[in-house]
């Protein structure tokens, strides 16, 4: 497996930075994840990193060296994120608890599998042109009724980890890469000021990632001024492993049995932001929650 990758975050106009994101890897899959901490409710950072930090170490659990059911692991890990942030709000006796969004992406053997809940967007570019964009989690992106132009408010979610509610969230299925492939990762402060035609474009402009990747948060930052948002995004080109080109790129080939290299740092941004380790327990509630829900809806569908 071979990819090429560069991540960048950027705070922007806003006191601090409540994004998140990382990536990590076995020789034969890579996991890639972004959160955003959700602003009007407390600690958002926090929230963002126990999300990334338990993804990432369900990850290294599972990836031996692939994760067996990628769908599945994916669910799964959202929901233990939505649990290690209720956890830790109730540690702490919050009258509210933090929230964030997340988009995380699995790339296996040829294909790419990814999970999304809330406004953190996925893009996929080929050839030039946009393929897949995930459709976000908010009121702003759900169908209108048939002649309305109501104005409606992007940033009222429609569902988040974190809150007292059962998270929901969508999961691709696999799609088959081809070289060259572009999948971008990334908060509303990039898509929120950048349309996806200027995504799309800058993506496919024929730079390596390393340089259209700070390129787009150079050009959100500007379009966002003095009040910009916190600007965070993951952008990848997928190369094929028989790659004859000397382009740079993170190559898994000679990577041995039970490695795994992550960017997930392990630290909190506090000494007494600690988090318990993940239980088996917490985990099988996690797993339990999400079939219920998984069987309400077909339910209500049929």
């Amino acid at each position: 497996m071979k990819f090429s990758v560069f991540q960048v975050s950027r705070k922007g106009g806003r006191l601090k930075n409540e994004d998140r994101m990382g990536y990590c890897y076995t020789r034969e899959s890579g996991l890639f994840v972004l959160a955003d901490g959700m602003g009007g409710h407390p600690e958002g950072e926090v929230a963002a990193q126990l999300a990334l930090q338990t993804i990432a170490a369900l990850y290294q659990r599972e990836a031996r060296p692939t994760v067996k059911d990628v769908k599945a692991f994916l669910a799964e890990s959202a929901m233990a994120a939505h649990q290690q942030i209720m956890r830790y709000a109730s540690h702490k006796a919050m009258l509210d608890t933090p929230r964030t969004t997340v988009v995380a992406a699995v790339l296996q053997g040829t294909t790419a599998t990814w999970m999304h809940c809330g406004d953190s967007r996925l893009y996929v570019v080929r050839d030039g042109r946009l393929l897949v964009r995930t459709r976000d989690h908010s009121h702003a992106e759900r169908p209108k009724p048939h002649g309305s132009d109501m104005p409606v408010n992007r940033n009222l979610l429609l569902t988040c980890l974190g809150s007292p509610t059962t998270p929901l969230f969508d999961i691709a299925a696999p799609l088959q890469l081809q070289r060259g492939d572009r999948i971008m990762l990334c908060s509303d402060g990039v898509w929120g000021v950048l349309d996806d035609e200027l995504i799309v474009h800058t993506l496919s402009s024929g730079k390596p990632v390393s340089d259209a990747a700070p390129d787009l948060a150079e050009m959100a930052l500007r379009k966002g001024g003095a009040h910009s948002d916190n600007v965070t995004l993951i952008a990848l080109e997928w190369e094929m492993p028989d790659s004859a080109d000397d382009r740079s790129g993170v190559s898994t080939e000679t990577i041995e049995d039970g490695v795994f290299a992550s960017t997930i740092q392990a630290g909190m941004p506090a000494s007494d932001n600690e988090i318990d380790d993940l239980d088996e327990d917490a985990i099988e509630r996690s797993i339990a929650e999400i079939n219920e829900a998984i069987r309400r809806s077909a339910a209500r569908k049929t």
